[in-house]
């Protein structure tokens, strides 16, 4: 199941995204309810496409706060260090956390906006889980059964400023420098432990950016019951799972898109102010 925040005529709303046997074109399903709130979630009975004049998909979620983890695929870990951007050779036996504000957050085709503090902005397109329940100290065995689903995101960085900054608060928290969607897919309906993340710059497919969530290091349960033990999670928020390869930069103009397999597309341009 698909379920997609939207904007129609500016009025925001929740709903199943489903695709027509007819034409092959994405619906929205408009919901009664909050899928979130926990309480009955049922359609309104209206429907119409996703590409319809005055819709408009947001990010899928409004989370109380975002975590991520840095250097939790091998191979990004080994670019980081090659590049000159860190100097750990290897993938840390710990966990590195780092959170990124609410305000950080954008939704599909929203502007990434290029700080005037920084000359060097990255893309890291990551398999970001979304909660849906409220976790505090779940064990392994059970963090799955805390999780709402998954979309795409794009952890986009400051290199520059993340070079000179040890806490990371500039480089990675900045407003826009959390792209999300363009949908939330549950939990059930996709392959989360052998995703492939892709990246697509300008239209064109950036090969040493793809992987697959198979090889992450922390796989994503252990993630969940690492940042329990210390925080709240509560219904909506967000884990950015790890970046699986290289990044690059991104300029004023350019089209980005993350690409994660049995979700979908995320795009959003990056613009400068002047």
């Amino acid at each position: 199941m698909r379920i997609a925040r939207f904007s129609r005529n500016n009025t925001p709303g929740y709903a199943f995204v489903q695709k027509d046997e007819h034409d092959g074109e994405d619906y929205l399903v408009v919901l009664d309810g909050h899928p979130l709130l926990g309480g009955q979630v049922t359609p309104t009975g209206e429907r119409f496409k996703v590409e319809s004049e005055g819709v408009r998909l947001l990010s899928p979620v409004i989370p109380s706060k975002v975590y991520g983890l840095a250097k939790n695929y091998e191979a990004h870990a080994k670019f980081m260090n090659e590049t000159g951007h860190s100097d750990i050779k290897h993938a840390p036996e710990d966990m590195m956390i780092f959170t990124k504000p609410a305000t950080s957050v954008i939704g599909p085709d929203d502007p990434i906006i290029f700080p005037t503090c920084s000359n060097d902005m990255n893309y890291e397109p990551e398999l970001a889980v979304v909660m849906g329940r409220v976790a505090k100290n779940v064990s392994v065995e059970n963090a799955m059964d805390y999780v709402l689903g998954f979309t795409c995101v794009n952890d986009v960085t400051l290199r520059d400023l993340q070079g000179i900054d040890p806490m990371w608060t500039r480089a990675k928290g900045f407003d826009t420098s959390c792209p999300l969607g363009p949908w939330i897919v549950t939990r059930d309906d996709m392959d989360w432990a052998n995703a492939k993340i892709s990246f697509k710059l300008n239209g064109r497919t950036v090969k040493a950016a793809s992987g697959t969530t198979a090889n992450l290091i922390h796989g994503i349960p252990e993630q969940i019951a690492a940042i329990s033990s210390f925080s709240t999670l509560l219904p909506g928020d967000v884990i950015m799972t790890g970046t699986p390869n290289a990044s690059g930069s991104l300029k004023a103009g350019d089209e980005a898109m993350v690409i994660v397999e049995g979700i979908g597309a995320l795009r959003n341009v990056v613009l400068r102010p002047r």
